[in-house]
């Protein structure tokens, strides 16, 4: 024998003791669940369906050493995709593709079972039906699970499907359950199986127990009890059901449109009511109000920056930066440029037009020309279910109670402090304030860099509804102005009337109109309006006289 023909031989002798020592390792996966998958992988039609079954019913580990894998994590693993058929081995392994091969690990996950190519490692045929099948059997297992948020997730999988569960089962499951929400849940699918029971009156009394669920699964279910239930009483019973369904949803839906024009209108108020005090106090038409909320909204955007871990007490944190900042930023505005301009209106509003662009272009070359990204914290995230058919947004919810907050605080600022009442002397008799000791013209100042705050805090909120950009301003200064002369200029009870008043307007009129006619009908109702009552709804009193 050559030297050539011995190493030839040897390599030889190594390769075949290899491949049966991985052939060895891979056969250590084979266990009593291998025959349920191998009917699985070979059969047809029921026989897959009945394997199924069969690993849906193994029961879970009876302690923390057993290495028997879980019933719900086989079947996850098949619909996944996750479980392969390895061909040598004729044994199915949990396969992770990693470049032309598949690493192996067995059922158990406990042994590593090296690598093979894609060729000898196949995936699992499945079908519709078959994946149908699986959700099915995986729900109905996670009704076990010791998560609520599971069992409640398993719930409403099997919630159109209730006769796939047993009867038997679901006795045992609502006479354990302690959570609310789950047992809630549990009752619905036991109503719902009750539905197709043979006895009459067991259909009755779960059509019965369907009038107070509005949910859109109930009520198809009444729709077709109705048109096809054999028993005349049940279908009776259906039908008066049904109608009142009917007057629940088209009463909820006014609910709806109701806390939708509430919403808009907090966002008006908070836009607007800054602009309520400087234009009352001073008469200063301010162009630049809408660039001042921009801002505010930005310091929300700055404050999640600095805070990224932390979005909840970033957005608290912002609305007393947003106060000061856009507060200071007013007050230069007057002490610069408006006070050099009372009485003269047009030069003003042209000014601060001005003012508005510089604020524009700043935001644009300093920060970006594109929206920036404003998360919303997760205590804001998310809906208040009512019931099957109304809903409450968190973050409408909470801006609609951050806005009467706001107003509430203004009010008791203008009503019992020094400070509010030398304000409204001078909105009412600047020269009489004057003759009694009033500086008006820190009064001014301080005035508009309160409206300016305002609108700064006004900003923080709207980050949370809409996106945040340099042009986020514009879309709230006609708004505003139209708030503020319909209220009343110089009136916060005004202000908060009208605000929310053209606020539902607008989301009653949105339905037949369509967005963009409501607000032109808005306007045309206002334009009329005023020409009527030029003063607004609740004109500010007070001589005015001017020395």
């Amino acid at each position: 024998m050559t030297l050539r023909t011995a190493i030839v031989s040897i390599a030889a002798l190594y390769l075949l003791i290899s491949h049966q020592h991985v052939q060895a390792e891979v056969k250590t996966g084979i266990n009593e669940l291998d025959p349920l998958f191998e009917a699985f992988y070979e059969g047809r039609g029921d026989r897959r369906t009945e394997a199924l079954d069969a690993l849906a019913a193994l029961r879970p580990p009876a302690t923390p050493i057993d290495t028997q894998p879980d019933a719900r994590e086989l079947l996850q693993g098949i619909l996944d995709g996750d479980l392969m058929f390895h061909k040598p081995s004729s044994t199915i392994v949990w396969a992770i593709k990693d470049g032309r091969e598949f690493i192996m690990t067995s059922l158990d996950r406990t042994t590593n079972l090296g690598r093979d190519s894609s060729r000898k490692v196949k995936r699992l045929k499945l079908n519709n039906s078959i994946r149908a099948y699986l959700r099915q059997l995986i729900a109905a297992l996670g009704l076990y699970s010791d998560n609520p948020t599971e069992r409640l997730v398993a719930i409403e999988a099997l919630i159109d499907k209730p006769e796939s569960i047993e009867q038997k089962t679901l006795d045992e499951l609502l006479l354990n359950e302690q959570d609310d929400a789950v047992m809630i849940a549990l009752q619905s699918l036991s109503t719902r199986k009750q539905l197709g029971s043979a006895d009459p009156l067991e259909r009755l009394a779960a059509v019965t127990v369907l009038r107070t669920d509005l949910s859109s699964e109930s009520r198809a279910a009444i729709v077709r009890i109705e048109s096809r239930d054999d028993d005349e009483n049940v279908r009776k019973a259906a039908q008066a059901i049904r109608l009142y369904h009917e007057k629940q949803v088209n009463l909820f839906g006014w609910a709806e449109t109701l806390f939708f024009g509430l919403s808009l209108g907090s966002v008006l108020v908070l836009a607007a009511i800054g602009l309520a005090i400087s234009f009352g106090v001073m008469g200063v038409i301010n162009m630049a109000h809408g660039e001042l909320i921009m801002l505010g909204a930005y310091c929300s955007w700055a404050m999640q920056q600095l805070m990224p871990q932390s979005i909840a007490a970033a957005l608290l944190l912002s609305i007393p930066v947003a106060f000061l900042l856009t507060g200071l930023v007013g007050i230069i505005i007057e002490r610069s440029v408006i006070r050099f301009l009372y009485g003269r209106p047009l030069e003003t509003l042209l000014a601060t037009f001005g003012i508005s662009l510089i604020l524009q272009q700043m935001v644009r070359t300093f920060v970006s020309p594109q929206n920036v990204p404003v998360a919303n914290p997760e205590f804001m995230s998310g809906v208040l279910q009512i019931n099957g058919v109304f809903s409450l947004t968190l973050n409408r919810l909470y801006i609609l109670a951050f806005c009467l907050i706001v107003f509430a605080a203004l009010v008791a600022l203008l009503k019992y402090s020094r400070f509010g009442l030398e304000v409204r002397a001078v909105s009412q008799n600047r020269s009489m304030a004057r003759a009694m000791g009033v500086r008006s013209a820190r009064i001014d100042s301080l005035t508009f860099g309160l409206g300016a705050g305002i609108a700064g805090i006004a900003g923080v909120a709207l980050s949370q509804l809409t996106n945040v950009g340099p042009n986020l301003g514009q879309a709230y200064i006609v708004d505003s102005f139209m708030v503020v002369v319909f209220g009343g200029v110089g009136n916060l009870w005004g202000t908060l009337i009208s605000g929310m008043t053209l606020g539902i307007a607008n989301k009653l009129m949105e339905p037949w109109a369509g967005a963009i006619l409501a607000k032109i009908l808005v306007l045309v109702f206002l334009i009329m309006f005023i020409q009527k009552r030029p003063r607004g709804l609740f004109p500010q009193r007070g001589r005015a006289v001017e020395g």
